[in-house]
């Protein structure tokens, strides 16, 4: 019975901090505080993404293989830059595991061991927003181009294709008119450079909607009962006086999309 009567009380806990961390207002008032130097930290942080699942796949496989210290050192390294809405999020969890721990619903773990839980907390949760950038961009390719884009490499060959054509019709020396028609029959094609100043200036773009991409991915999250789901799993973690570094499938999601984003732009380029 108490046991029953404590679950029931963490699972009210818990559902009372996902409404008001990430719902509607719980969100706008997290993303408050991207607005400054966030800005700045975010395409650093996208860039840093590879390697941060490098480290962590590395950790896992020296744990494998009988490696503890060194898998627990490079699960410990802290890869991303971080930005005041983690910080701001980090605080709030961490009171909020306090305040569980004080009454009882959550297992005592060392202060650095409960650290580094909500580190990995807050790092899935950024690769929750890159994964909903990548969906924005797959919406833009689909409308715009009715191409498969999932991510920003895919997607500036069409939009540096747009441009070439629109810059030919504008400087066609005959008129527009004469020169959508001539450039509808053999279309202009965009230099390498274009392709490549394209792709910096969306990679811009797309770092600064994943920096807000939570007040959209954030309510669906509530709403769908993951945030709920995620914040259980790292409670049983720290039930089982855990708090080494686990990958979540979620960056291996973010990953997969930036893999298939690559091979997708690489086989168009090769078909010609």
């Amino acid at each position: 019975m108490a046991h029953s009567q404590s679950e029931t009380a963490r699972c009210r806990a818990v559902d009372g901090f996902v409404r008001a961390r990430f719902g509607p207002r719980g969100t706008l008032r997290l993303h408050r505080a991207a607005l400054g130097l966030d800005l700045l930290r975010a395409p650093v942080n996208v860039a840093l993404s590879p390697v941060f699942l490098a480290t962590r796949l590395a950790a896992w496989l020296f744990r494998l293989a009988g490696m503890g210290r060194i898998s627990a050192w490079l699960a410990g390294r802290r890869v991303f830059l971080p930005s005041d809405l983690a910080r701001l999020l980090r605080d709030d969890l961490t009171v909020f595991l306090q305040s569980m721990q004080a009454q009882g619903l959550v297992a005592e773990l060392p202060p650095e061991d409960l650290r580094r839980a909500v580190a990995d907390y807050t790092e899935t949760r950024n690769a929750v927003a890159e994964i909903t950038t990548s969906l924005i961009v797959l919406a833009a390719g689909l409308v715009l181009f009715g191409a498969t884009t999932p991510g920003v490499i895919s997607l500036a060959g069409p939009v540096a294709e747009m441009r070439a054509q629109q810059r030919a019709i504008q400087d066609f020396a005959f008129g527009s008119g004469l020169g959508r028609l001539w450039n509808g029959i053999f279309p202009a094609e965009p230099g390498a450079a274009q392709v490549l100043l394209t792709g910096l200036a969306l990679a811009a773009v797309a770092s600064t909607v994943t920096a807000f991409a939570g007040l959209l991915a954030d309510p669906v999250q509530v709403w769908t009962g993951v945030h709920r789901r995620r914040l259980m799993r790292l409670l049983a973690r720290l039930d089982r006086q855990s708090g080494s570094a686990t990958l979540e499938r979620e960056h291996l999601l973010a990953r997969g999309g930036d893999l298939a984003d690559a091979a997708l732009a690489l086989w168009r380029n090769l078909r010609g």
